[in-house]
């Protein structure tokens, strides 16, 4: 009997999550979210952005130099970031293939 009941508590526990999404969902469509908390997300995610950015720039700017290939000069002090500063360089879109190599 123990194992009968063990077994169907399962499809029941699944039948009933589903039942809670179902709802779930169905009262956020009836209840959207006010505006301003989109603003808000919108905003945060934007900052979390900058942050991440500026978490890059720092660590290139403390580790850069380990990566620098020692046969190219730069000027003391100057490395280039990674996010959209006045410093940077533009992109320049996609590199063009490389030839085809023939056998």
């Amino acid at each position: 009997m123990d194992d009968l009941l063990l077994t169907l508590t399962v499809p029941a526990v699944v039948v009933a999550s589903g039942l809670y999404a179902v709802c779930d969902c169905r009262r956020r469509r009836r209840n959207p979210p006010p505006p301003f908390t989109r603003r808000a997300s919108r905003l945060a995610a934007r900052e979390a952005v900058i942050l991440a950015e500026a978490v890059v720039d720092s660590a290139y700017t403390a580790l850069g130099r380990l990566y620098a290939d020692p046969a190219t000069p730069h000027p003391a002090g100057h490395t280039p970031a990674v996010s959209g500063a006045p410093d940077s360089s533009p992109d320049r879109g996609p590199s063009r293939p490389a030839p085809a190599r023939r056998p």
